[in-house]
């Protein structure tokens, strides 16, 4: 049984160094989503709230509402990016399933131009 645990906490390090290296050399992983006319960009982290959010002055023609409605969509975009990216980064390294089970969803992978791969 001690073998056991031993084992497994050695593996757990081992992955946790893989995932901390793996990140290092990749740089932050971040997701960016803009509206259409380029009004509203958001800048978000897997998981996380976002880390930036641009507007344009053309976008508070919106109104109040349907400028908080664009800002929603496009943070949730960027969010579906981030972890899509997540998944991508650390695919190797740990098991989807995992990521998922921690609330990472990956998304369905876009190309620069928004076509689905």
């Amino acid at each position: 049984m001690d073998d056991d645990v031993q084992r497994a906490a050695r593996k757990v390090r081992d992955v946790e160094q893989a995932v901390s290296e793996h990140v290092t050399r990749s740089g932050p992983i971040t997701g960016r989503a803009s509206s259409p006319d380029g009004a509203v960009t958001v800048v978000a982290t897997p998981g996380g709230p976002p880390r930036q959010i641009s507007v344009s002055p053309a976008a508070l023609r919106m109104g109040p509402q349907g400028l908080a409605a664009e800002i929603m969509r496009i943070a949730d975009k960027a969010q579906r990016t981030a972890n899509t990216r997540l998944h991508q980064t650390l695919d190797r390294v740990v098991d989807p399933r995992e990521l998922t089970a921690l609330g990472v969803e990956r998304g369905q992978d876009e190309d620069d131009f928004g076509w689905q791969r």
